[in-house]
């Protein structure tokens, strides 16, 4: 194992308070019907939490950098009306899971995320992936293809290298969550960031201060590579994403990705599914039933019940 590439709390008792913390918001803000499953895989031990429906095609979570299964709590109680839903704290970010052996790029990352779903028995699943977590959606894609039914990308990263601009974006963003709460709450309107009102995902960053995240950078998707993703595929893309330009994004995947959606919501940023949640979870959630009925018209264009 390589110690240095491998994502950790920096001692026991940085683990112990952020796992306190974490415990608390999960009381207040996750469905009270869940299972807690740990999965091992040969990466790690990775947490993951399933609820809403026994029955359907589920909801499979990757939040974004530095994030877990708790950034989804908006979105969970709506998709689990319909089918079943399962988040997961991905190894190598804050959260339950746990890292044994470093990830080198994003061929490792679609196997751990094919190793989990395996081990669910889950054979198709909708994808649903914030920032990080769409760029590994979509090198599962690539690298480990045949499970996703569709793929919902909010704001994903891949498109385009990480700029000083959204790097300066993020550590200021993460000193104002520092800050007391009403000049967090400031701070939120002045960087477009709405992650930073949300009180319980604050806890969890300021309690994440003793994590090392050792994760390999996502590297922009080439033409080849977005022409390969042939699954439904929605993106969603904040209109003052302080990532990339959203227009040239959505225009780009456009010409290349066959099967895509792409649309831009003008007023969020890459805060997307934080700024918007009801606009995230009702078109992902149409997007994964208009996909399933589309599948089940035959070639005669008749459709009959799944």
């Amino acid at each position: 194992m390589t110690e240095a590439r491998v994502s950790v709390f920096t001692s026991d008792n940085a683990r112990s308070k952020f796992l306190a913390a974490y415990e608390r918001a999960l009381g207040r803000v996750w469905p009270a019907d869940h299972r807690r499953i740990d999965v091992p895989t040969s990466f790690g031990t990775t947490r993951v939490y399933r609820t809403g429906r026994p029955d359907g095609v589920p909801f499979v979570l990757l939040p974004g950098a530095g994030g877990n299964a708790l950034g989804w709590h908006r979105h969970v109680p709506r998709w689990g009306q319909t089918r079943p839903v399962i988040a997961i704290d991905p190894v190598g970010e804050p959260g339950y899971s746990t890292q044994d052996s470093p990830f080198t790029d994003g061929r490792d990352l679609a196997r751990w995320l094919d190793e989990v779903l395996a081990a669910l028995d889950v054979d198709r699943a909708h994808l649903v992936g914030c920032s990080y977590g769409g760029w590994v959606a979509l090198q599962h894609q690539l690298h480990a293809p045949g499970r996703a039914a569709t793929i919902t990308l909010l704001d994903p990263a891949g498109f385009g290298r990480i700029t000083k601009r959204f790097i300066a974006w993020v550590v200021v963003g993460g000193l104002a969550g520092l800050t007391p709460r009403p000049l967090r709450r400031r701070a939120a309107r002045w960087l477009r960031n709405a992650t930073l009102l949300d009180d319980d995902l604050m806890s969890l960053a300021l309690a994440s201060t003793g994590f090392r995240r050792r994760l390999p950078a996502p590297p922009p998707l080439t033409d080849d590579e977005l022409r390969a993703i042939t699954v439904p595929t929605l993106a969603l893309l904040g209109g003052r994403s302080q990532m990339y330009d959203a227009e040239q994004v959505a225009v780009r995947i456009r010409a290349l990705m066959p099967a895509v959606r792409a649309d831009v919501v003008p007023d969020a940023g890459h805060d997307l599914p934080v700024h918007s949640p009801e606009l995230v979870t009702e078109r992902a959630a149409e997007f994964a039933a208009g996909a399933e009925a589309a599948t089940r018209t035959t070639r005669d264009g008749r459709t009959h019940p799944a």
